[in-house]
């Protein structure tokens, strides 16, 4: 009820792809949804890493709700690889 942020992941990443029935079934019931965002204040936003599974971890409803933030975490993240790349390149070069 004191959540400023819910983060979700994917319930199988890719490697597990043999686990994926077992896990639906085990994490059946701990999808993000409409009815648990609205246990968090008005002011609470959803982020996700990306890709999501629509209808597995989260609703479709609360990633395109106005408490969803994952495009914008998306392109921040972009610009963030960007700048992590560009700094390990600069220090390797300069290390040459």
């Amino acid at each position: 009820s004191e959540a400023d942020v819910v983060y979700s992941d994917v319930w199988t990443s890719m490697g597990q792809e043999a686990e994926t029935a077992k896990r639906l079934h085990d994490f059946k019931g701990f999808q993000v949804d409409e009815a648990l965002m609205a246990l968090a204040p008005s002011h609470a936003r959803f982020l996700h890493c990306l890709p999501a599974h629509r209808g597995e971890e989260v609703s479709a409803g609360v990633m395109e709700s106005r408490a969803s933030l994952v495009f914008p975490q998306a392109g921040n993240r972009m610009h963030a690889q960007k700048a992590l790349l560009c700094w390990l390149l600069s220090n390797h070069i300069a290390q040459s």
